[in-house]
């Protein structure tokens, strides 16, 4: 007797090869019936004697395509109606939206195959692609994932890729980007030069700055090795020390620049393809603007067949932009802003809908610890508790935002520093494209309670509830929904700055915390800002607010004596309780870095200089009870001594990351007397620094603590916008 069963696959089931699957599948069973999409995901009818219907059932469980993520299958018994054959129905529009939409995936081993054989259709085609790889997240325009919703629309198919995409047992069957040289997209090069690929290698070896419209949006490109055209990017894009990006052709050539561990290897291999910070090989042939005063470098692989083609030695590959700008992604924006800085474009008439940046990622124990998440992570959502819809609008640095639905936490791809007009817009423009591709009607609105962050005004002008959520506490929340925790824990927060609850600015806490509520165990004592924000661009002036000696170097700096009675009198001086700016101070004192060209560089550049091997420490303490402050003087003091005394800098610097683990220890430790718990959670930007985390992870496992750390989001400012939105759905 034969069965027929109605079955309903949720998760990422569209863009990915699903349906064929579903029919190779059905169809090696001898099982007859249909498969389609619709606005919720995959529906499917089959029908065939009960034991192959179970293997077929296991099957999508157990055996999805490679870039599918099956959440959740679901079946009905239906009337068996004898009728034969398997085949892939029109999509249905109509319905509530669930289906997800996959990243964009780089090109598969099939598509590179056929792009270097000069037998087959698509040799040397920069556009080639199948269900395997291709662009998803960034073509998309609506759902259901067919053709007609993504920037693929205005390319109607040739024949022969018709028969393919029509072909079953083709891996292009649906296959809904699709094309070949007689159909598809094409490049082009500005200025022109016969063939735009040869011509743009040719710009390359001869020293320019090559523009290169690419997957999310346009990268500025030039030879790795050549320290003038590296030189004149980085001065014409006016980024005066911040390290780029590399692609090279392939794992040999990473292997050549790079120290690579077999996780990172497998991170720059995989289909997300991240700029994967690994450390440099003092003998790699880059120039000295790549990464200038820095022990790693970025490097990824080729991730379109655009790149593989165009990239035969390694690449400066950057965001194309001028710096605080977002990413260039439309073609008229582009030769606009980037005319100044590019000598030539390689450009493309495959529209990007929704830009995105690379994703930068480092390994730290055996996983993933995101530094930027976007291109081959989003749209991937994090699980959460269900609740009502949540907007959360992060916060202004690195800003993401996160919309929420069904459990499901979609964060953003990266939108960058909202502190300009063009990122605004990108982000209101984002926000209004996820609402539309996940159908999600927020109900609160949550956001970050610093008054002059653009998020948070956006935030306000909105016809909704308004939830605050304190920058600390989200840092913490985002770390526990990361690992899928409700608390309380130990909590951890290390920045630059966060608004708090008492109108300091906040940096250096500890936290008891759960997804609801926090309570501040402990803080690092409040010293003055000087000057507000120009302390952040001047760490002399944290020097000088922690009132180092003034026969230092560093205190013999014009502007010192007023910038220290700022301090004193504590006029435009704002408290702040900040780890960051302490790294700052010392930073400073060492003389590694007293002014910044971007956020975090005098903290980055101190931990370059420290020697990993050295196992001294200075000696920190807590005061108070009920609420502990620690004295980041007394650790400033020991630096101080130890200068004056000819203690090298290397060793000096490691001294003071080893006391600051150890102060972590401590403080939880202290923490876990009063309240019985055992889990710290780790976040904040300073938690980027490898060395202090290593040094603290170590520490406490050591004294039995469990340890939460970031591994689906940043533990930076990127992640603010996942914490909002977990602490807004337990609010409830």
């Amino acid at each position: 007797m034969e069965v027929r069963v109605g079955v309903r696959v949720e998760g990422v089931v569209q863009g990915v090869g699903f349906r064929p699957f579903v029919h190779g599948l059905a169809t090696g069973l001898g099982l007859s019936g249909l498969v389609g999409n619709d606005a919720g995901g995959v529906f499917i009818e089959v029908e065939g004697a009960p034991d192959e219907v179970g293997r077929f059932l296991d099957g999508l469980r157990t055996r999805p395509p490679r870039l599918a993520v099956v959440e959740r299958v679901t079946t009905r018994e239906l009337a068996a109606d004898g009728r034969g054959g398997f085949t892939i129905v029109g999509s249905d529009a109509s319905g509530e939206r669930r289906a997800l939409v996959s990243f964009d995936s780089a090109t598969c081993d099939d598509c590179l195959r056929e792009m270097r054989d000069p037998r087959d259709r698509r040799h040397g085609y920069a556009f080639t692609n199948c269900t395997n790889c291709g662009p998803r997240f960034t073509i998309v325009k609506d759902v259901p994932y067919d053709r007609p919703n993504t920037t693929m629309a205005g390319f109607a198919m040739c024949g022969p890729c018709a028969a393919e995409y029509e072909d079953p047992g083709d891996r292009r069957f649906h296959a809904q980007p699709v094309c070949c040289p007689s159909c598809g997209p094409s490049l082009t090069l500005r200025p022109a030069t016969g063939d735009p690929l040869a011509g743009a290698q040719a710009m390359l070896a001869d020293g320019a700055v090559l523009a290169v419209k690419g997957l999310g949006g346009y990268h500025l490109a030039a030879r790795a090795a050549d320290d003038g055209a590296v030189a004149a990017l980085r001065a014409r894009k006016h980024r005066e020390d911040k390290p780029f990006a590399v692609m090279v052709p392939d794992l040999a050539a990473a292997r050549v620049l790079c120290e690579l561990s077999e996780a990172e290897e497998a991170l720059l291999t995989g289909p997300r393809r991240p700029i994967v910070l690994a450390r440099r090989r003092p003998e790699a042939d880059l120039a000295d603007a790549v990464a200038p005063g820095n022990r790693d470098v970025g490097v990824m692989l080729p991730y379109t067949p655009l790149h593989h083609l165009l990239v035969t030695e390694p690449l400066v590959l950057t965001s194309g932009n001028v710096s605080d700008e977002p990413i260039a992604h439309r073609d008229d924006e582009a030769l606009s802003r980037l005319g100044g800085i590019a000598d030539g474009f390689l450009l493309h008439d495959r529209a990007i809908h929704t830009r995105t940046d690379d994703s930068v990622v480092r390994v730290f124990g055996g996983r993933t610890l995101p530094v930027r998440r976007s291109r081959g992570y989003t749209p991937e959502p994090v699980p959460i508790a269900a609740g009502r819809p949540v907007l959360a609008c992060g916060a202004e640095l690195k800003n993401t935002f996160c919309l929420t639905r069904d459990g499901r936490a979609f964060v953003s791809h990266h939108i960058g520093d909202l502190e300009n007009h063009e990122t605004l817009r990108a982000f209101e423009e984002g926000i209004e494209h996820f609402r539309r591709l996940f159908d999600i009607a927020p109900e609160l609105i949550a956001y970050d309670p610093h008054p002059e962050y653009l998020s948070t005004k956006y935030a306000l002008d909105q016809d909704l509830p308004s939830a605050a959520v304190q920058h600390h506490h989200a840092h913490i929340a985002s770390c526990l929904a990361d690992n899928g925790v409700d608390g309380p824990v130990i909590g951890v927060a290390f920045d630059g700055t966060g608004y708090g609850t008492d109108g300091t600015l906040w940096g250096g806490e500890f936290l008891v915390a759960d997804l609801r509520d926090f309570q501040r165990a402990g803080h690092l004592q409040p010293v003055p800002l000087p000057g507000g924000a120009a302390a952040i661009r001047e760490p002399w002036r944290m020097a000088a607010a922690y009132g180092v000696p003034d026969d230092l170097p560093v205190a013999q700096r014009p502007g010192w004596s007023t910038v220290a009675a700022m301090a004193r009198s504590r006029v435009n001086a704002p408290l702040t309780s900040s780890m960051g700016r302490l790294f700052d101070a010392v930073a400073a004192v060492l003389g590694v870095r007293d002014r910044v060209n971007y956020e975090g560089q005098a903290a980055i550049e101190l931990e370059q200089h420290a020697d990993p091997t050295e196992r001294g420490a200075y000696p920190v303490s807590l005061d108070g009870t009920s609420e502990f402050t620690v004295a980041g003087g007394d650790l400033l003091d020991a630096v101080v001594a130890d200068m004056k005394a000819g203690v090298p800098v290397p060793a000096i610097a490691a001294r003071f990351h080893n006391a600051v683990a150890a102060l972590i220890v401590t403080a939880a430790s202290r923490i876990r007397t009063g309240t019985g718990l055992g889990t710290v959670a780790l976040s904040g930007g300073v938690f980027q620094n490898m060395l202090l985390l290593e040094r603290a992870v170590s520490g406490l496992t050591g004294e039995g603590f469990e340890v939460l750390t970031h591994h689906r989001v940043p533990p930076n400012d990127g992640g603010i916008s996942l914490g909002q939105a977990a602490v807004a759905t337990a609010r409830g």
